[in-house]
């Protein structure tokens, strides 16, 4: 049995491209209405433009999270604005992996502020929110946070995108201890490779060396991700799907 999302609002940030996008849409086909949150604000208005195809709603929001102070007034304008915030999903983040002697901290900085430093800020901004809507009819609300395989196996060169992702899920699993009395599900999903901009930001080694790596693997579409991210989002209250692997199926 799955629960449709009419009445619902749905912030998804990373909604640019991506997993991010495609979720926007997925979560609006659901019924939901979406408020979409990247830097790229063009980008946005074109993934608008497929929610509305898809016969949803969306609200733009060209924003950079990774600013400190922009993710509490980000959320508090969103809350304002649609009146409730029943589901976030933590879709932002991005990839720099490659030599850790060669490539500059400035990189490491990106990584940690975007990957995990954004992810709590505009998490911790919304949680009253999402207690807030778990009282009501629908009787649950959701975080989801777009991890990655790389927050399970440690890999070189990937040291510090793996320290993000690990930390992701090490603050999903203890977040969703701490509000699962309260009705609010808090799952992480680990997709393996994607097809995504994320692997275009990499040093050209890094970017040859997963090449090598996964030269004869068919990659999931963000639409793959998106489902699965709508399928944990619309179960019936008493279930909670804590974590999720999304893995390529001829990735070993």
């Amino acid at each position: 049995m799955t629960a449709r999302l009419e009445g619902c609002v749905a912030l998804v940030t990373g909604a640019s491209s991506g997993i991010g996008a495609a979720t926007a849409v997925e979560l609006a086909r659901q019924g939901a209405r979406v408020v979409l949150v990247a830097r790229r604000a063009e980008r946005l208005a074109e993934v608008a433009d497929r929610v509305a195809a898809a016969g949803g709603a969306a609200r733009v929001l060209a924003a950079d999270i990774a600013c400190r102070d922009v993710p509490a007034q980000l959320v508090a304008d969103v809350v304002a604005a649609e009146g409730r915030l029943d589901i976030l999903v933590n879709a932002a983040g991005v990839m720099l992996n490659g030599s850790s002697i060669e490539r500059p901290l400035s990189e490491w900085e990106q990584m940690v502020d975007l990957n995990l430093m954004a992810l709590l800020a505009i998490t911790k901004a919304a949680l009253p929110h999402l207690v807030e809507a778990a009282q009501g009819s629908r009787g649950v609300a959701d975080v989801v946070n777009v991890s990655s395989v790389a927050g399970r196996v440690a890999a070189g060169t990937a040291g510090v995108y793996n320290a993000t992702k690990f930390g992701v899920n090490g603050f999903s699993e203890a977040l969703r201890q701490e509000f699962a009395r309260r009705n609010v599900r808090v799952s992480v999903v680990e997709p393996g490779a994607v097809q995504t901009e994320l692997f275009d930001h990499q040093a050209p080694a890094a970017q040859a060396r997963l090449s090598r790596i996964l030269a004869d693997v068919e990659y999931l579409h963000p639409e793959d991700v998106a489902e699965t991210i709508a399928h944990i989002v619309t179960r019936p209250r008493r279930v909670a799907l804590a974590e999720v692997v999304v893995r390529p199926t001829d990735h070993i």
